[in-house]
């Protein structure tokens, strides 16, 4: 199936969940309420630990644990959640390989980028049926603290910038604007 048939089938299933979400299929209304609560649960660890971070030691402070901690964190949110739930961050233009999309959850994100440009309202979750035992929940990560800019917008400091060239030489997550779409929230969930 191409691209554009799989964004296609995409768009038509996000408007349909985001029309009529779950009421009529229970595994559905399960599957949303699993990736609600999942993704929320990593975006409020990590979250919580940047503000600290930031706060603490400024942007560099902030920098040593996304490269260091990030990950680690994220592991250990899935050990909290329960068994055959999964949860990751993904991104089209990542910084760390641990973040880069297979190609499908590519095709989710290029789907939300295309509905972006064409100034469509995201929706809150997207929710694919992978197989008879899979299903996989996207929740959208949007920019929306200027804070996020200083790592991730036009980088001006040089100091920073070498930095995080350093430990990420093959860096793409930079020149985001507020608004701009910078991945998304996985969650897996097999029966």
């Amino acid at each position: 199936m191409s691209i554009f048939k799989i964004t296609a089938t995409i768009v038509v299933a996000t408007a349909v969940l985001v029309a009529s979400p779950s009421k009529k299929d229970p595994e559905l209304k399960s599957a949303i309420k699993t990736g609600n609560k999942s993704s929320k649960l990593l975006l409020k660890t990590l979250g919580k630990n940047m503000k600290k971070n930031m706060k603490s030691g400024g942007v560099f402070q902030a920098l040593d644990f996304c490269s260091n901690e990030a990950y680690s964190i994220t592991e250990s949110v899935n050990k909290e959640l329960p068994k055959g739930v999964t949860v990751k961050r993904i991104s089209a233009k990542n910084r760390s390989d641990a973040n880069k999309p297979t190609a499908k959850e590519l095709a989710v994100l290029q789907t939300f980028e295309n509905m972006q440009k064409q100034n469509i309202v995201l929706p809150k979750f997207l929710v694919e049926k992978v197989d008879t035992q899979t299903m996989k929940f996207y929740k959208p990560l949007v920019i929306n603290k200027q804070v996020c800019l200083k790592c991730h917008g036009d980088i001006t400091n040089k100091k920073l910038k070498a930095e995080i060239t350093s430990r990420y030489p093959n860096d793409k997550a930079t020149h985001y604007k507020m608004g701009d779409l910078r991945g998304a929230i996985v969650v897996t969930i097999k029966k």
